[in-house]
């Protein structure tokens, strides 16, 4: 079985992407980030084609999750209990939709950036992210996958410069422990591994070609779902070319 996760920076623009992404690697699920629109806007005859089912979340032209998958659909959840909200009206944003996918559970995850580490989205940010542990715990026991955009690097091997990020977030100690909190937890990175590498590349300035990029999307898996991977990869080259999304996306690989 093969699990993917793509932020895919608006899936009407890149819908013939994802389309040859999913035959090219022979993918049975994948889940979406920054989809960018809401479900009844979204080209999906093409997918439904190819023997995919799709649950998809979105309110408007921001955020948006969605999980496509041949393997089953069922059980679909739309956030994640006591997932908070922003804004004036306080309200849950597009980030969050869960399914069960061929006997495994599978949240598509897009983590808030944050923006600057004094601005009110950080504190958002860091919440958000202890309502998720806090509600991932009851996971646990089955097989399970966290995956998405977490708009964290872990560590300074997945920033290109960590100088340069001193004062940014992503990287701050705050943050760094919010996603550690999952580890010891009892989840398991299951990407790192096998797949070295950035995940995330800005088009400021030709980051990509240069490979100043960063590692924020990731896959965490329960006991259960770590046990069974037996291989994963960064999509390089769909960063590539006219039209790219600014990730990458990653692939994961299951035993029976």
């Amino acid at each position: 079985m093969r699990i993917a996760t793509w932020n895919v920076n608006s899936l009407r623009s890149r819908i013939d992407r994802v389309e040859a992404f999913l035959e090219r690697h022979d993918v049975d699920v994948l889940a979406l980030q920054e989809t960018k629109a809401r479900e009844d806007q979204l080209p999906l005859m093409g997918l439904q084609a190819r023997g995919y089912d799709v649950a998809a979340h979105g309110i408007d032209q921001w955020n948006g999750v969605a999980l496509v998958s041949r393997v089953g659909l069922s059980e679909v959840q739309v956030g994640f209990p006591g997932q908070p909200g922003w804004g004036e009206t306080l309200k849950s944003e597009a980030r969050a939709i869960g399914a069960t996918c061929g006997g495994v559970r599978i949240w598509s995850l897009y983590v808030p950036n944050g923006r600057k580490p004094d601005d009110p989205h950080y504190v958002y940010k860091l919440d958000w992210l202890a309502r998720l542990r806090e509600a991932s715990t009851e996971w646990l026991d089955a097989p399970t996958a966290l995956v998405g955009d977490w708009n964290i690097c872990p560590t300074d091997d997945d920033v290109f410069d960590p100088a340069q990020f001193r004062n940014s977030t992503h990287v701050t100690p705050a943050e760094r422990a919010a996603f550690q909190a999952f580890l010891d937890g009892g989840w398991t990175e299951v990407t790192r591994s096998y797949a070295p590498g950035y995940t995330y590349w800005d088009y400021y300035r030709q980051r990509f070609e240069r490979d100043r990029g960063l590692k924020i999307d990731f896959v965490l898996g329960s006991p259960s779902l770590a046990e069974r991977v037996n291989g994963a990869f960064i999509d390089r080259e769909e960063r590539a070319g006219q039209g790219a999304s600014d990730h990458a996306p990653v692939v994961v690989e299951l035993a029976d």
